[in-house]
């Protein structure tokens, strides 16, 4: 299986592939960008926080509406240096 590819169970125990499309950093915590492999529709991406535990890297929800701007406000200012900011597109 490739290195940017990660299964992660839900809270009824079902099971989901997810591919990382980009991890990045915002006020000095890391954050995962992941897209359903499982469902083709999806346009939508899920944001989580990358932490630690005793065991390594644990992905865990957004806290609040704040930490989800921060970081979406990073994704759209590395979109834009890489040329690839669709938003513009989009208007």
């Amino acid at each position: 299986m490739e290195d940017n590819v990660i299964n992660l169970i839900d809270e009824n125990g079902v099971e989901s592939q997810f591919e990382i499309i980009l991890t990045l950093e915002a006020e000095g915590k890391e954050y995962a960008i992941l897209m359903p492999l499982d469902d083709e529709e999806a346009e939508e991406a899920l944001i989580f926080r990358i932490d630690q535990d005793e065991q390594g890297d644990i992905l865990l929800p957004l806290e609040n509406d704040d930490e989800y701007e921060t970081v979406v406000a990073v994704y759209n200012a590395i979109m834009e240096e890489e040329g690839l900011n669709y938003e513009e597109d989009e208007q």
